[in-house]
């Protein structure tokens, strides 16, 4: 299949058009970010006309939707610029696969949700964002909705790839200049590895199951306890965490406390085969290793 990915220089996207070569399919690399020598196709999808004219000259199969602005603060500091890219950017796609006839799969958030929940999050539960980053996602899940007829809306969350900045490298990274550092202990989720969820998402290019999913890795944790595995398994001593509740860390965003994501739709298709955080996170410390040496 010729899969058109959005986002292709972000850490999902990188991932998604590796995997994709991997599994036969051709991926149709498009981001408005474009970097020297990239063989990316420059995309802006907040212009309904560029959109098209990009998808009439690459004629995807299917469209993976992974061009998102995720900077939670930013989104909140500017809702006007998070609504243009995850609202208005996420309908002009979803109207060029209409037009189309494209199968479109819109990767959304665990931030849709409020947080106020003390057991997993499903499928089936009614979303109620607390923030300007959740509530213009979740506008873009409704923009594919109401104009596409085969689609896949693929919620996941905290995401780390080796291919990106993450929560598991920077704190890698913080480790070598910084003895001490506070970590938020009360807002819980699952951290889900970008390769994990670029196969995931890629096992459903031909289903023709379409709707919502939650796709994230088995298990939960709070940041407090990320950071700590993440020091663990990365071998590194001297490191002392201090936890603090999200009252004390400065941010203008509410976040969700209890977020975490039920795989519930692919457990009743019998198709939950999605490991734990951290047997991901081990094999992201691997590849994370890999591509130091080979820079």
């Amino acid at each position: 299949m010729r899969v058109l990915v959005t986002g292709a220089n972000g850490m999902l996207g990188r991932d998604l058009c590796e995997q994709l070569s991997i599994s036969q399919h051709t991926p149709l690399a498009t981001d408005i970010a474009m970097h020297e020598g990239s063989a990316i196709t420059p995309l802006d999808i907040t212009s309904a006309s560029d959109v098209l004219r990009c998808f009439e000259e690459l004629k995807p199969d299917v469209v993976i939707h992974a061009a998102a602005a995720t900077n939670v603060d930013a989104c909140e500091r500017s809702p006007d610029m998070a609504y243009k890219v995850n609202a208005l950017g996420t309908w002009c796609v979803a109207a060029a696969c209409a037009k189309m006839n494209i199968h479109l799969i819109y990767i959304s958030t665990d931030f849709v949700f409020d947080g106020k929940k003390t057991t997993p999050y499903t499928e089936f539960d009614t979303p109620n964002p607390i923030n300007h980053y959740g509530a213009s996602k979740l506008a873009g899940e409704k923009a594919v909705q109401q104009v596409c007829s085969r689609y896949h809306i693929v919620r996941t969350q905290w995401l780390n790839g080796a291919q990106g900045k993450s929560f598991a490298s920077a704190m890698i990274e913080m480790a070598k200049t910084k003895s001490e550092w506070t970590v938020v202990v009360d807002q819980t989720g699952c951290p889900t590895f970008t390769l994990d969820l670029s196969r995931a998402v890629i096992s459903l290019l031909e289903s023709h199951m379409y709707g919502t999913y939650h796709i994230v890795n088995r298990g939960e944790c709070s940041w407090y306890e990320f950071a700590g595995k993440v020091l663990e398994m990365a071998g590194i001593r001297g490191v002392t965490l201090h936890p603090i509740p999200a009252s004390q860390w400065v941010s203008p965003t509410r976040r969700p406390a209890y977020s975490v994501l039920r795989r519930y739709v692919l457990e009743l298709q019998g198709l939950d085969h999605m490991r734990s955080w951290e047997e991901a996170l081990e094999e992201f410390l691997m590849q994370r290793k890999i591509l130091a040496n080979s820079n």
